[in-house]
């Protein structure tokens, strides 16, 4: 009887960390299926876009979250200074296309020059994959909407069965 007890306890507490990890709210629709809805803090956020950029010139990236898009900024080493850095900014917004998520980059800048038009398209790819991983939890939905505040992404999917 004690053993049993103590496993009851531990799985309950396990259950209620488990649980307040989640960052997902899910609720039926009428055709069966279920909308789930992710949210991605601006630290999270910050570290997929990292990972996304890739680079080893580019570092301190911070990522400023606002009413519906991101700022995001840094600094770049000079491949033949790297005593020298560049400052890095552009503005990133998420959108839905096909069910998709579309990341899509604009004023790109290094030093207050323009970047070149194959990085950034490699950046919006890079990272619309990053995201998406964060935020799609089953292989079997579509996104429906995605939205930016100042304390985080929140994206909707549509999972069917």
């Amino acid at each position: 009887m004690k053993t049993n007890s103590k496993r009851i306890i531990v799985l309950l507490t396990a259950l209620v960390l488990l649980l307040s990890a989640c960052k997902a709210n899910i609720s039926r629709n009428a055709d069966g299926s279920f909308d789930v809805e992710t949210t991605i803090g601006q630290q999270e956020l910050q570290e997929a876009i990292t990972a996304a950029i890739a680079d080893p010139l580019v570092r301190e990236i911070t990522v400023s979250l606002q009413s519906g898009y991101v700022l995001v900024s840094g600094v770049r080493e000079r491949l033949n200074d790297p005593g020298k850095t560049d400052n890095l900014s552009f503005r990133l917004d998420l959108g839905v296309s096909s069910g998709q998520l579309t990341a899509s980059i604009s004023n790109a800048q290094l030093d207050g020059a323009p970047m070149e038009q194959n990085r950034v398209d490699h950046w919006n790819q890079t990272i619309t994959n990053r995201l998406a991983i964060l935020g799609q939890k089953n292989p079997n939905s579509t996104l429906k909407s995605v939205s930016i505040t100042p304390s985080a992404v929140t994206m909707t999917w549509n999972v069917t069965k």
